[in-house]
Formats: structure tokens, sequence, C-alpha cells
């Protein structure tokens, strides 16, 4: 059963964060009456904000997929009048309450998944679901295998251990050296693995998250997901103690080439 914040989202098009804040703070009721909890469960009812009765007619949500170039940012709308990801989505594929689902720093391109569906952005994002995303890079000097042991030891970030899932070297997939496998999600976590080691990320591109791989989608283009593609996103909805998927950043490819 749908919870009230996603059945909020849908109808009123505001963003996750703001529509808990309507929530939480007391401006929607349901059937007239006051409702504060944001993950309650929501079956049917009048949904009002600030007085307003909303539209609750099911909606299908959207769910995109894009090849973010450089020098866009990940955010629906930027302060400082900077080119942000929901300028490269054709009008037909918006609609209210569309973002982005987690983040890419400005100079890193790649997969991004965009949707109207808070609840599912929550899952996909939550630290605990722990899911796997997979970068190709390129870095001013290929690693060398020291570089690939201090990697594959851990390296201090934010005061924690880090190391990646999967670590390999790649073959025919110019200007890409190296492809990296993580789990977590710390700003500009990739590179500053890489400056740990000495290395200096030159190109950064995302080119998996979870079970979705970009393929073949030009870079600064977008489609919607199909029906399998997004059931696939729901089945990586579980905490990774649930997949049986271990921590360990070992990998046997580690120090060889292989192709991706």
């Amino acid at each position: 059963m749908p919870s009230l914040l996603h059945a909020l989202t849908a109808a009123s098009g505001l963003s996750r964060r703001k529509a808990f804040a309507a929530i939480r703070e007391g401006h929607v009721t349901v059937d007239g009456e006051v409702r504060t909890e944001p993950s309650s469960e929501y079956a049917a009812g009048l949904i009002a904000l600030d007085g307003r009765l909303l539209d609750t007619a099911a909606r299908a949500h959207v769910y995109l997929m894009l090849n973010k170039p450089p020098d866009y940012i990940t955010t629906v709308s930027d302060e400082m009048g900077r080119r942000t990801v929901l300028d490269l989505i054709p009008a037909r594929l918006k609609a209210p309450g569309i973002h982005p689902i987690g983040r890419l720093d400005r100079d890193t391109s790649g997969l991004l998944l965009l949707t109207t569906d808070g609840d599912l952005t929550h899952a996909l994002t939550h630290p605990r679901f722990e899911i796997e995303k997979e970068y190709w890079l390129r870095s001013a000097a290929p690693l060398t295998d020291q570089q690939v042991a201090q990697l594959r030891s851990g390296v201090e970030i934010d005061g924690e251990a880090r190391r990646p899932l999967r670590l390999r070297r790649l073959i025919d997939a110019e200007p890409f050296q190296t492809s990296i496998t993580i789990r977590e999600g710390r700003n500009r976590q990739v590179r500053r693995m890489l400056e740990a080691v000495g290395a200096r990320v030159t190109s950064l591109r995302r080119v998996r998250e979870g079970p979705l791989t970009l393929g073949d989608l030009p870079e600064g283009a977008v489609r919607a997901l199909t029906r399998d593609e997004v059931a696939a996103l729901r089945s990586a909805e579980r905490p990774a103690s649930k997949r049986g998927d271990g921590r360990s950043g070992d990998d046997p490819s580690l120090g060889r080439r292989s192709s991706p």
C-alpha cells in the first residue's frame, strides 16, 4: 500500500523533501483529519494541502534514464543559473515532481535516473540498500600495481576506510582505463579514493546503477525505462544483507587486464 508521502508527491508535484516537510508541519489533511506521519499508509480519501483539495486519481509515474554530459548540475533548479539535468529532458517526458535519483557531480558523465516516484528514490538512495554503482575512469597516468593494492586495502574517506567492491583494468574502452564499482555514495567518492593513492581522475563516467546499464545511449540523450527495467529497480529495494552478497573489496580481476 502506498504511503501518504507517496500519494502527496504524486498528487501535488512537490519534491519528496517538501512533501515530507508539509506533512510533518501539519499542512496536510486526509478527509479533514490532520496527518503528520509521512510513512503512514494511504489507501483512499481526500487529501488537502493547506485546505486545497488535490487530485489523488492514480497517476502513472515517470521513470527516465539520462546519459548526463559533463558541466550539468544534478539538481531540479540552480540558484546560480547554471545548466541542470532537467534542461536536457524533452517537454514530452517532463512531469510535475520529476527529480534525479541521487547525484552525479558536475564533472562526471553517464547514467542518471530521474523519476516522479519519491518512494523509489528513497529506496535506491538510502545507505542500507547499498545499490552498486559502476564507473569507468581515466586517470592522468594508468594505475600502478602499488596503487591498485592500496585501493584494495582501503583508503580513508571522511574518517572511514573505503575500498571498491570491484576494480579492473579495461581494454578496448578508450578513453577509459579502469572500471571501479562501489556501493556507497559519498560526495566525489571515486575521485577522492584515487586522490588518496596519488592518482588524478581526468574523466569519469557512470555506466551502471544497480541492475541497469547505460548501454549505447548517446551523451545528452534521455529515454523512458521499460517495465522490466522498473521492475528490476524495485527488486533492488532490499538491504544488502538480504541479497546474500558480501562487502569484500577483493576481486580476482584486480591487477590484470580484462574486458568490461
